[in-house]
């Protein structure tokens, strides 16, 4: 679908703006356009150095720290070949440990929440303290050599950031500020603290990680596979920003699509947006492409009728998409309302194959109870429950991709410049593998 109409987007001055987010464009990179090979996403041999230079070097997203708030509570998590817990210690503070006795190599729990005084192993009954120390071993006096040398699980660095828990199984890892860069004050804008956990779903995936990763940063896949959000935003202006290691484009939300025409009406989706702003499209007498501003100014001019606290965020970030990927795997879709977290996991042995975690989060008005943590919803593999409309799309792709990225007659990425964020993450990888 051709661009039909010019469309001229007025943003947030990056000089002059008081408020939020920078809305400064980064500067250019030259990424070149060379094709990016496939063996990147169906070799077992890339798999393989994938995790020896990326996974295991980098910082990674384990749970939400409202998730594990008691001493005692635990979050498992898996991710490639390794299993960790990420426990709440008595002392308030969170650390991490691989998941396994140091005895025979049993794993100490399942993936998932979970709570416990000690960590018992269910083959011999070896015991581990909530600090990851012995506790007991049964009849260690028949062991000559004495106790493990470790005195206990194993720990690796554990560290908190805008209420998420994030560990890394490098120990010598950059500080976990150092590794998120700008985009870590980016963020705070947002006070995802005050943000309630309301969703948390992981399905399995015939697609290797990196395939989800890149359907969810760029927006030149936004008119064939999902059409009704040409009523809704711009799929076509939108700002891209390359930073070291991360990345984010800027999508206005509450406009047309250049891609179609001027509407007679207000379209359902944008009498949506404007419902949930408290504006009623009946009594609207602005024209269409004014929608997107006179949400912001409602917006802001009633954040206290409606509850919230928008101080934080520029005018932008009241109606649009400001998307960030987090190297490696984070997806985050932020908005002043709500946060759509994508975490895209590696199989731990197939590149055909990944895990696709989604956590949502809702801005709730203030004074208003916060919600129980939602259920883990899990997936398997065939599974024919929604995700959600556009997500279902999306994924209607990803596996009909890997399919193709298989065959002998096809060799690689060729990218345009609407996916500018996908060669930028190539080139993270590329430079951590020595590739």
């Amino acid at each position: 679908m051709e661009i039909i109409r010019k469309q001229v987007i007025q943003r947030v001055d990056p000089e002059s703006q008081e408020r939020g987010t920078t809305a400064g464009q980064a500067p250019a990179q030259e990424l070149g356009t060379q094709l990016i090979p496939k063996e990147r996403y169906t070799s077992d041999a890339f798999m393989r150095r994938e995790w020896e230079e990326i996974w295991t070097k980098v910082w990674l997203l384990g749970c939400r720290e409202d998730q594990i708030p008691q001493p005692g509570d635990f979050m498992c998590t898996n991710i490639g070949t390794e299993s960790v817990l990420l426990v709440r210690q008595h002392d308030g503070g969170v650390r991490a440990f691989y998941n396994v006795c140091m005895h025979r190599g049993n794993r100490l729990a399942d993936e998932g929440l979970a709570h416990t005084d000690e960590f018992s192993c269910s083959y011999h009954d070896w015991r581990y303290q909530l600090d990851g120390r012995f506790a007991d071993i049964p009849d260690l006096h028949t062991f000559p050599q004495g106790a493990p040398p470790c005195d206990g699980l194993r720990e690796i660095p554990c560290d908190t950031w805008a209420s998420f828990v994030w560990f890394s199984l490098n120990q010598e890892v950059e500080p976990l500020r150092d590794y998120l860069g700008e985009v870590a004050e980016h963020m705070e804008h947002y006070h995802f603290e005050r943000m309630a956990m309301t969703r948390w779903v992981t399905a399995e995936w015939n697609c290797n990680w990196k395939a989800s990763v890149d359907a969810f940063s760029e927006s030149y896949h936004t008119a064939r596979t999902h059409p009704q959000l040409l009523w809704y935003l711009d799929d076509f202006n939108v700002q891209i920003d390359l930073y070291d290691k991360h990345s984010r484009y800027l999508i206005p939300f509450g406009v047309l699509s250049p891609r179609v025409e001027s509407a007679p009406e207000i379209p359902p989706p944008l009498k949506v947006l404007m419902k949930n702003a408290g504006i009623d499209p009946a009594s609207y007498e602005g024209s269409i492409g004014d929608i997107r501003q006179a949400v912001q100014k409602h917006m802001r001019a009633n954040q206290e009728s409606l509850g919230k606290d928008y101080s934080d965020l520029n005018d932008d970030q009241l109606t649009d998409d400001y998307n960030y990927l987090i190297f490696p795997n984070i997806n985050l879709n932020t908005h002043a309302d709500d946060l759509m977290l994508f975490r895209n996991r590696p199989h731990p042995s197939d590149p055909n194959r990944m895990l696709f975690d989604i956590w949502m989060f809702e801005l709730l008005p203030q004074g208003e109870p916060w919600p129980e943590l939602p259920k883990h919803d899990f997936r398997p593999e065939g599974s024919h429950r929604s995700l959600g409309l556009v997500i279902d799309q999306d994924a209607a792709n990803l596996a009909s991709v890997q399919a193709g990225m298989n065959s002998a007659a096809y060799p690689g990425l060729w990218l345009s410049d609407q996916e500018l964020r996908i060669r930028h993450f190539h080139k993270t990888i590329g430079d951590m593998v020595g590739d």
